[in-house]
């Protein structure tokens, strides 16, 4: 017999403040026909307007849930990996607050910096505990609180609509069985030459003074993300058919043997390209980027745990792919079999 990762339990949590389009246009110029048209996405919820709330808070209450779907107590958790571009602080990782929040002395916990597909990295990287034998019960969260660090004026405006914040967890165990179930697959690629078309440049340690003072005008921007929206979408309408056909390769599938397709909500225009260009039935492609933006690393466990609670899948033999591109630039397949 062989050692599966099998998903024991999801959760997600969605903070209160919902700001939709037209809440927008009071910030900045734009217009809901132009998110729409370029993004597809209508709203989003950000965290309540000068309320103190990280990462690691949205990460806990959706590890509660994922804990109690799973039937795990926190003491039970071998292992947290924790993936976000939005930690709570510099320094040190939001894993290492979630862990002391949910009452534990002594679990290890890792971050994991892979923006948009820092899902697929931490199940991948999961995947690998277990089967090792370092750990057999996972917490793995994704969660961002990207609104306190968005540019909400015009200027900003092309990266500030893309974003909500929110968290997924999902519980993994180590179970011994012969059975082609759990992580069937992965793979994941990074490319660091686009890694200025989309980031955060300060605060930097590169620089001789990290927080440079009296900023004013563009100087400021440089503490807001930018994109250059252009090479994003063109790379990952690229990347997300190939890593599909790598990671079929890899185990002998088709697109037939899907059930369901969860890529990361970056962009609808980006996942209906992708799924035009590879021919899959548009009811196989899971998209929910409509109701909350772009939450990166929490967006593929967001959709999962959604996805599940409509039981559009979760049934045994239900297989489902996950993928995604993102900043670093990164990108990468994990194949799931219920």
């Amino acid at each position: 017999m062989m050692k599966k990762t099998v998903i024991r339990g999801t959760g997600k949590a969605i903070p209160s403040r919902l700001v939709t389009n037209n809440d927008l246009t009071k910030m900045m110029d734009t217009s809901d026909e132009w998110i729409q048209q370029r993004t597809g996405i209508k709203q989003r919820y950000w965290v309540p307007e000068g309320e103190i709330m990280g990462a690691s808070d949205l990460g806990l209450e959706a590890s509660h849930k994922a804990l109690e779907k799973a039937g795990w107590k926190p003491e039970d958790i071998d292992f947290i990996i924790f993936a976000t571009l939005s930690p709570d602080i510099f320094f040190p990782g939001s894993g290492c607050l979630l862990q002391t929040k949910l009452g534990l002395k002594s679990t290890p916990a890792l971050d994991i910096r892979q923006q948009c597909t820092g899902f697929l990295y931490s199940l991948a990287t999961a995947d690998a505990y277990i089967k090792s034998g370092l750990a057999n019960k996972i917490l793995i969260v994704g969660a961002e609180v990207h609104s306190s660090g968005l540019d909400k004026t015009t200027r900003g405006r092309d990266v500030a609509v893309l974003f909500g914040d929110g968290a997924g967890a999902v519980c993994v165990e180590g179970v011994d069985t012969d059975e082609n179930i759990g992580v069937l697959a992965s793979v994941l690629h990074a490319d660091g030459k686009g890694a200025d078309a989309l980031m955060t440049e300060l605060p930097a340690s590169r620089l001789p003074d990290r927080m440079a003072l009296g900023l004013e005008g563009d100087e400021i921007a440089r503490y807001y993300p930018v994109m250059n929206g252009q090479s994003v979408f063109k790379t990952a309408v690229r990347k997300l058919p190939e890593v599909t056909r790598e990671i079929f390769a890899k185990t002998g599938m088709t697109i037939d043997d899907i059930d369901l397709i969860f890529p990361h909500q970056a962009n609808l225009r980006i996942n209906q390209a992708y799924q035009q260009f590879m021919k899959i039935d548009e009811a196989k492609i899971f998209n929910n980027i409509q109701k909350y933006g772009n939450t990166t690393a929490a967006s593929i466990p967001i959709a999962l745990d959604e996805a599940l609670e409509q039981n559009l899948i979760g049934k045994q033999g239900d297989t489902i792919m996950f993928i995604g591109f993102g900043a670093g630039f990164t990108w990468g397949s994990v194949i799931y079999r219920f």
